[in-house]
């Protein structure tokens, strides 16, 4: 990444954090909660996530009999996330692969495997995007991968940190070359806080956005 947009990922990061606070890294989930979790939850809400992830967890006492239950009685049980029927056979058959590959239902061999390396392994998992792996490997080992989300993506291009027509996937490359890795927590958090409030998807917030003169959006709009 040039100096420039080195410069304004700097600026961003350092007046983002007095708006929303020094988020510091906790584990969210298990390795492996984590990767169901995402899959749930995929086109829903985080409550309706919750709600499907909850179900699975009162249903089954563990993962293996996630993956042994009959596809029918998982879909039903995670039906409150919505697209069960999409999501169950991709929870299964993601538990499978972990299984089938590991010998167990385990992910905690990727915090010891090299970063690029442990991404890799997760994207080969059918149904685990750059998004997915990204998430697994930051909030539930600590690592420096910095996930792309909606809202991570929306505001990065307004703000000019990618191009406009920079896809999601593509930039999950370009900010794991940034030489920033201690702040990709943070950073991640406070963006998609920024996106929930002011940098809306539909009437952005700018007369109130701390970001104004670094953002091409702002500087642009009629």
């Amino acid at each position: 990444m040039s100096d420039p947009l080195l410069q304004k990922y700097d600026t961003v990061y350092e007046k983002l954090v007095p708006a929303y606070g020094m988020p510091t890294w906790r584990q969210h989930l298990p390795p492996v909660d984590e990767l169901v979790s995402t899959i749930l939850s995929q086109s829903t809400s985080d409550t309706n996530r919750d709600k499907g992830f909850d179900a699975l967890k009162a249903h089954y006492p563990d993962w293996f009999s996630v993956m042994n239950a009959p596809e029918a009685e998982v879909i039903e049980t995670i039906r409150p996330a919505g697209l069960a029927n999409q999501k169950g056979p991709r929870i299964q058959a993601a538990l499978r692969t972990v299984y089938e590959q590991r010998g167990a239902i385990s992910l905690d061999f990727l915090a010891d495997m090299p970063l690029n390396e442990a991404a890799d392994w997760l994207t080969h998992i059918k149904g685990v995007g750059p998004k997915t792996a990204a998430i697994i490997l930051l909030f539930a080992f600590g690592r420096p991968a910095f996930p792309v989300d909606t809202h991570v993506h929306r505001i990065t291009q307004r703000l000019g940190l990618i191009g406009p027509h920079v896809s999601a996937e593509k930039a999950h490359k370009i900010f794991a070359q940034l030489d920033r890795p201690q702040t990709f927590y943070a950073m991640h958090l406070n963006l998609i806080r920024h996106g929930r409030e002011v940098c809306r998807a539909r009437s952005p917030r700018c007369e109130i956005c701390p970001l104004q003169t670094e953002c091409n959006y702002f500087q642009h709009e009629p």
